[in-house]
């Protein structure tokens, strides 16, 4: 049970390669959820709110695999972050997780806006991870579109 951090700014692959990754798991016989962070923290607390964040944590936990995309895009609220972080932590050891960022780890307090918070997160994430840091010079989203338009011309 091992975990994954794809860090890299936009475009440059991450979502790609965690997608291929839950695939290769797929094929495996592995259980995989693949969601975006922002619609995680919708879900917990539309979860919270109707009282069946028990349950949908229990849900949570059945996964082998938990691809979680897009961290870092979108600042969360003092409930998301805390119910986010219990989700994680509950995970702790239990199962993988694989994290798509376009944050370097000395810049997720800017989204969870609570030093101590962010220091266990990153602590409970990063311990026996595979931190991957995907460098490109230009979103290939951009260099796509750039040949489609000179294409066109």
């Amino acid at each position: 049970k091992e975990n994954i951090i794809l860090i890299g700014a936009s475009g440059t692959g991450k979502t790609h390669y965690s997608i291929g990754l839950g695939v290769k798991a797929c094929l495996h016989g592995k259980s995989v959820l693949f969601t975006s962070v922002p619609n995680l923290i919708i879900e917990l607390k539309e979860a919270m709110s109707m009282s069946q964040l028990t349950s949908y944590k229990r849900k949570f936990a059945t996964f082998d695999l938990v691809i979680l995309d897009e961290l870092g895009y979108i600042s969360f609220d003092k409930t998301g972050c805390e119910i986010l972080f219990n989700l994680l932590s509950d995970r702790n050891d239990k199962g993988s997780i694989i994290i798509t960022t376009n944050l370097n780890f000395d810049r997720w307090e800017e989204i969870f806006k609570d030093t101590m918070l962010t220091g266990a997160m990153v602590d409970r994430l990063a311990h026996k991870a595979h931190i991957i840091e995907l460098a490109r010079k230009s979103s290939h989203r951009f260099e796509e579109t750039v040949a489609w338009l000179k294409a066109k011309q």
